[in-house]
C-alpha cells in the first residue's frame, strides 16, 4: 500500500482532498487568525515530520516539511492570508486595514518590557541613531528573536524562525553567498509565484530587481533576526559551489589537474633557458640578490655604530670596523649565489 504522508504521518482523514488546504495541513480550524496558535501547530508538526527525515522516506519528509513551512508562512502573512481565506469562501465585514501595533506596544502587551523600559530604549535609540528593535537588543532588554517578531507584527509581515526551515538548494544556487551576506538576507523558496526571502528590514529596490532577475519572480520578504540569517547563510551555503565559480572555470581546473597528473615530470622540470618563464625567474633572482647586497652593507654598519663598543673598533677615524670585514664577504657570497652564471 503506497505511503500517504498526510494520513500516515499527520493523521489527516482520507476524506480531506489531496493536497489538503493550509488549515487542514496544519491541523487548524478553518480561518484560524491567532498567529501564535498557527506557529505552535507548525512547530509541533515540523518536529514530528523531522523524525522521518532520514532513511527510506527522506525525500517525502523534506517535501512535506516544505509544504508545512509554506502553509505557515502564508497564514501568518496578513495580506496573503486575507487573499487565501477569500479564495476559500470567507467573507470580511470590512476591507479597511486595521492598525498594526508598534514594536513597543507589542513588547509591552506580551510582557517583554515595561513602559519605563520602552521610554529608556527610545531615548537610547535617539541618541545612538538606532531603530527601536536594535536599541532593545543592544540594551539586552529582549533577545534578538523577540525583537524581530515584534518588528514583523509592526510591519504586518510574517516572522520566520530559520532553525525550523530548510531553503531550496536550487534557489540558493541562483543567489550567490556574497549577495546574501552583503544584504543580510536568506532566500528560501518560491511559493505562489513569489520568492520568499528572510530579511532583517526593508530591502532596497536594487536588491528586489536583482533577485527578480536571478529567480524570475518577484520577492516577498519575511522578517528574521540578523544573527539567525547570518548563521543560516553559513549553514546552508556551505555545501554549494563557491560563489563566482563558473562552469568553464571548473572545467578548466579539471583539465589542468588532469594534465599535471599525466605529466608530473614535465610540470616539475626546469623551464628552458631561453623561455619567458626562465627570463622571469632570472629577473626575480637578480632582484632578490640586489636587495641582499644592500642589506649586506647596511647590517654590519648598523652593528658597528649601534652595538659594538668603541674599544673594539680598529679604525676610529671611520667609526667602524666590522663592516670593513663582513660586508665584502657577504657581498661576494650573495653575488656568487644570485648573479654568477653556472
Amino acid at each position: 500500500m503506497p505511503l500517504d504522508v498526510y494520513k500516515d504521518w499527520l493523521g489527516i482523514s482520507e476524506d480531506v482532498p489531496r493536497p489538503p488546504d493550509h488549515y487542514s495541513l496544519l491541523r487548524l480550524v478553518r480561518f484560524e487568525d491567532t498567529v501564535e496558535k498557527i506557529r505552535a501547530h507548525y512547530k509541533k508538526l515540523n518536529g514530528h515530520v523531522r523524525k522521518y527525515a532520514t532513511g527510506t522516506y527522506q525525500l517525502e519528509s523534506q517535501e512535506l516539511l516544505n509544504d508545512l513551512a509554506k502553509a505557515m508562512l502564508s497564514l501568518t502573512d496578513p495580506e496573503r492570508k486575507h487573499d487565501y481565506d477569500e479564495g476559500l469562501g470567507r467573507t470580511f465585514e470590512s476591507d479597511d486595514e486595521q492598525s498594526r501595533p508598534t514594536i513597543a506596544q507589542t513588547l509591552i502587551r506580551t510582557g517583554g518590557l515595561s513602559r519605563e523600559q520602552v521610554t529608556e530604549a527610545e531615548e537610547f535609540a535617539s541618541r545612538r541613531g538606532l531603530s527601536i528593535r536594535d536599541a532593545v537588543v543592544q540594551m539586552k532588554l529582549v533577545d534578538a528573536e523577540t525583537a524581530a517578531e515584534a518588528l514583523a507584527m509592526e510591519l504586518g509581515l510574517p516572522y520566520v524562525d530559520l532553525e525550523q526551515l530548510t531553503p531550496d538548494d536550487s534557489i540558493l544556487a541562483k543567489i550567490p553567498r556574497n549577495v546574501a551576506r552583503r544584504n543580510t538576507i536568506l532566500p528560501l523558496f518560491v511559493d505562489d509565484d513569489m520568492l520568499l526571502v528572510a530579511c532583517v528590514d526593508e530591502p532596497t529596490h536594487d536588491l528586489e530587481d536583482e533577485l527578480r532577475l536571478r529567480v524570475g519572480v518577484p520577492m516577498r520578504r519575511l522578517i528574521a533576526s540578523p544573527l539567525s540569517i547570518n548563521q543560516a547563510i553559513a549553514k546552508f551555503y556551505s555545501g554549494l559551489k563557491a560563489d563566482g565559480e563558473s562552469e568553464s572555470t571548473v572545467e578548466g581546473s579539471a583539465k589542468q589537474k588532469t594534465a599535471r597528473t599525466k605529466a608530473p615530470s614535465a610540470a616539475n622540470a626546469d623551464p628552458d633557458p631561453g623561455s619567458t618563464e626562465a627570463k622571469v625567474a632570472e629577473h626575480k633572482r637578480r632582484q632578490i640578490g640586489t636587495i641582499l647586497i644592500c642589506w649586506s652593507v647596511i647590517v654590519p654598519v648598523m652593528l658597528d655604530l649601534l652595538v659594538l663598543p668603541s674599544s673594539v673598533k680598529v679604525f676610529d677615524i671611520f667609526g667602524f670596523s666590522l663592516s670593513l670585514v663582513a660586508s665584502p664577504i657577504l657581498v661576494f657570497v650573495v653575488w656568487k649565489a644570485f648573479f654568477r652564471r653556472s
